[in-house]
């Protein structure tokens, strides 16, 4: 196995990795579902402490001069906006006697054309009464406003129409004069072109006459047209089907917010989650998975798995440090109690053959302040490292988490093995990471991943570390003095969760 620094993203990569992301999204279920959970509490609450007011309804029917079978609506949101007018909100007040503000009223009901002729009055009062009659008053208004502007309408174009039709009868005034005085007195007009135009001029003063008539007599028909056609009615309220209805759609508002928390918050810290992606940053292939060291009681099937993967983990680590002639170390970034728990088993299996001690350096009492039992090797920490015998194995254990002392790192062991927690540590710091240890000169034998998503299928092994180990391919001594070039092995991993090895 061989410590590599972690190659250059390819330029055709792409900018973000979907498969990545959704395993990070999908491992921060507890943030989306929680606030899934929240946004559904939130919308039954507010059903229950903040019901909805007192509501009338009333539907008017509304006649338009210009109505056409393919018009979109127009005309009826043009009669929905005019609803929304202090004009028709000031009317609605004095039917009721109210001393209340139009501008106050307006924020209380609303109209919404339900076909192109059909407008819903929605008012919301103190009571159902009060509902009723803020939506009749509203009503009432609309209809008569809507009846003096089509009468308006009409009596304007009729108005209009009669002032064309007096300045012709003024014109036909004049060529009624010409005419009775003679071809004598009009040289340069014959009696044939004055008959002409006077019969055009009757002719269009009898039209004037006819359309100033119609614009008069189709305006009732329109004003018949516009009435009310379903009275003001209370409307029912159920507050389970509120309280359902508003802890769906808070449900719906929370799973969007907290998935889009969680795939921003995902971009935005990069932390390799895959196994491929954690190998890639560190340059070290993925020899095992395991599931966290568990602060409660397992299930029993959970506790069966996890004792078979953490013996396997501990037979393939325990072959490792016997076929080494270096001392190796367990480094953490993220789970330090479950390396404190591969040290334990790892030390027991190889103090049956040889006197070992185990030099502590995590951060706090991971290992020093648990509690003993009958056969486990000693426990020192890293100030006593120097007093312990030299005969006897060492099995360091430490932590590669920001805030590490690098230099002492290779007090622990010149060989290591990465014990790092999927998605704690940025893409960054496992850069940091490789690049400190490859300073240091510690070779990485491999990484171990604590906590993997049981749907990844991507491969953790890296098949070119050879080639892009520079600083770290260099002879080291054996412990016997002599000349020792560091071994390349392939990487073994051990399946987690009843996964097949890859």
């Amino acid at each position: 196995m061989t410590t590599s620094m972690p190659s250059e993203p390819s330029a055709a990569a792409p900018l973000i990795d979907l498969q990545a992301l959704v395993v990070a999204v999908r491992r921060r279920r507890r943030i989306w579902g929680a606030m899934a959970l929240l946004g559904l509490l939130v919308g039954g609450a507010v059903a229950v402490l903040l019901p909805a007011p007192p509501t009338a309804v009333a539907k008017v029917l509304v006649a338009h001069a210009e109505d056409q079978p393919s018009d979109p609506g127009t005309l009826i949101r043009t009669d929905a906006a005019l609803l929304q007018t202090t004009r028709i909100a000031g009317r609605a007040l004095q039917a009721l006697k109210s001393s209340e503000s139009p501008e106050d009223f307006m924020a209380d009901y609303q109209g919404i054309g339900l076909t192109n002729n059909v407008l819903q009055i929605t008012a919301k009062g103190d009571s159902d009464a009060e509902a009723s009659a803020r939506a009749k008053a509203l009503a009432d208004a609309f209809v008569a406003d809507h009846v003096a502007r089509l009468k308006g309408a009409a009596n304007a174009e009729a108005d209009a129409l009669l002032a064309q039709r007096n300045r012709l009868r003024d014109e036909l005034s004049q060529v009624n004069t010409a005419i009775g005085e003679g071809p004598s007195a009009n040289a340069s007009a014959t009696l044939e072109s004055l008959y002409a135009r006077r019969a055009a001029l009757t002719s269009q003063i009898a039209d004037f006459n006819q359309r100033a008539e119609e614009a008069r007599v189709g305006t009732p028909q329109l004003m018949a047209g516009t009435r009310i056609v379903d009275a003001p009615r209370a409307v029912r309220h159920s507050l389970p089907k509120a309280v359902a209805t508003d802890a769906v759609i808070g449900l719906i508002l929370g799973l969007v917010l907290g998935l889009a928390s969680a795939a921003i918050g995902t971009v935005v810290a990069d932390r390799p989650v895959l196994r491929r992606e954690i190998a890639a940053n560190l340059g070290a292939s993925v020899i095992a998975e395991l599931r966290p060291a568990p602060r409660r009681s397992a299930r029993p099937w959970q506790r069966r798995r996890t004792r078979d993967a953490r013996e396997r983990l501990t037979r393939t680590l325990a072959r490792v440090v016997r076929g080494s002639a270096e001392p190796v170390s367990l480094l953490e970034l993220g789970c330090a109690r479950s390396a404190a728990v591969i040290a334990v088993d790892l030390a027991r299996a190889l103090a049956a053959e040889e006197p070992l001690v185990i030099i502590d350096g995590l951060p706090g009492r991971q290992l020093a302040g648990r509690r003993q039992e009958p056969g486990d090797p000693d426990v020192i920490s890293g100030e006593r490292a120097a007093a312990a015998p030299q005969q006897e194995h060492r099995l360091g254990v430490g932590s590669v988490a920001p805030g590490t002392a690098w230099t002492d790192l290779q007090y622990l062991g010149t060989r290591t093995v990465l014990v790092v927690r999927a998605g704690h540590g940025s893409a960054a710091w496992l850069h940091t990471v490789a690049r400190q240890l490859a300073d240091l000169r510690i070779s990485v034998i491999g990484v171990v991943v604590i906590d993997p998503d049981p749907h990844d299928r991507t491969d953790g092994t890296l098949w070119d570390g050879l080639h892009t180990a520079l600083r770290a391919r260099s002879e080291r001594p054996s412990r016997t003095g002599r000349p020792q070039t560091r071994r390349t092995s392939w990487a073994v991993r051990v399946p987690d969760n009843d996964q097949e090895a890859r």
